[in-house]
């Protein structure tokens, strides 16, 4: 387990994954889900049906999910867990497949797989994928757990395969700040920009700066980097701040109105306003929603 600086733990699951396993498998049946908020070392894709109005955690991304629900987890350290929320159902279904990320290390630099491992790399955040990509590999998912041997490995390998073709559709839950992951980009005067951001998140950041950076007019900067990363500037710079908030609210002591200021917000109320609109619950109750399903020893 790990420890943080709020006397806090979160618990690191240990999972029956040998060196000699491809991946590791469970299909369970439950009625509620009591699992505390946890990291695991291993990629996962976990599946839940009949999940409505449980309560995905993924970083410091919180929501409330539908009758179906599939999320893709590739960081080790990017804490999770499904609670109970609202869910009433009496036969909820979860499929969790845990693979080591060395399980694709001859594969990753082949043309074959290059999709995959897009797919992979955007996952760091954890990945939530639409219906239609449920619906697309259901039967794959669903007979995956009576499949054994060789004949295992090759449909987990066509169900990565068939969900890659919806990366583009499934959207990121946790910011990159909160799971700390390093930024990524195709362009490099966007990654440039990102990484400047990245480096003086809790500065005053002025637009004509960046522009300067990448030899750019104000005006057609914005529309680059819109166009690029499918999100305004400012949109983009709060929630880089907002996703280290919500990491020093989880691994640190610091009040409120000190990671506001820390994090670059000049306005207390402001801070709570914005962290309420994207987070859909208040800094002292994303603490609380944390800290409730840890485990202290």
């Amino acid at each position: 387990m790990t420890k943080n600086n709020s006397e806090h733990y979160i618990l690191r699951e240990i999972t029956p994954l040998s060196e000699k396993d491809c991946f590791y498998i469970v299909d369970r049946h439950k009625k509620e889900f009591t699992y505390p908020i946890h990291c695991h070392d291993e990629y996962e894709l976990n599946f839940v049906e009949h999940g409505r109005g449980l309560q995905r955690i993924v970083g410091d991304s919180v929501e409330t999910v539908d009758d179906y629900d599939l999320v893709l987890i590739t960081t080790p350290e990017l804490e999770h867990v499904w609670e109970q929320g609202t869910c009433d159902s009496e036969d909820i279904r979860e499929i969790t497949i845990q693979f080591s990320p060395h399980f694709f290390d001859s594969l990753a630099t082949t043309n074959q797989f290059d999709r995959v491992k897009t797919m992979l790399d955007k996952a760091r955040n954890g990945l939530s994928f639409p219906m239609e990509a449920i619906m697309k590999i259901y039967f794959l998912l669903d007979t995956l757990p009576e499949t054994k041997g060789f004949y295992a490995v090759t449909q987990f390998l066509t169900l990565l395969y068939e969900l890659s073709f919806f990366t583009d559709k499934a959207h990121s839950l946790s910011t990159s700040s909160f799971a700390k992951v390093n930024v990524q980009a195709n362009s490099r005067r966007v990654l440039k920009i990102q990484q400047y951001i990245s480096d003086h998140y809790q500065d005053e950041v002025h637009l004509s700066k960046l522009a300067d950076m990448v030899g750019m007019s104000p005006a057609a900067f914005s529309r680059f980097f819109k166009q690029r990363t499918g999100k305004k500037l400012s949109d983009y710079i709060i929630d880089i701040r907002l996703g280290h908030a919500a990491r020093m609210l989880v691994d640190t002591t610091m009040s409120v109105a000190e990671i506001c200021y820390d994090c670059g917000f000049n306005n207390l109320s402001n801070f709570n306003r914005i962290f309420k609109r994207k987070k859909n619950c208040s800094p002292t109750e994303f603490r609380e929603t944390y800290f409730k399903k840890k485990i202290i020893i």
